[in-house]
């Protein structure tokens, strides 16, 4: 699960400054073939930089504070 979410936060955050690269004049610049796949790129990890990333991270957290809290129930 923590590799999970690292992976969508630094995946989300790759394909946004993919973009950004290309909007630079590299690989053909804006209107090029490569500016929109790096626009579709930024609109998936958009989702996963800002929102999947971090929840994945706050969830791993929890299961592990419960789990410790109802171990000794058990």
């Amino acid at each position: 699960g923590v590799f999970l979410a690292l992976m969508m936060a630094n995946g989300g955050g790759v394909w946004d400054n993919a973009k950004k690269y290309i909007e630079e004049g590299h690989f053909g610049g804006k209107g090029s073939e490569a500016h929109k796949a790096g626009v579709v790129g930024d609109t998936v990890g958009d989702p996963l930089k800002d929102t999947s990333g971090p929840a994945m991270n706050i969830l791993i957290k929890l299961m592990s504070v419960i789990s410790l809290i109802l171990a000794p129930l058990f």
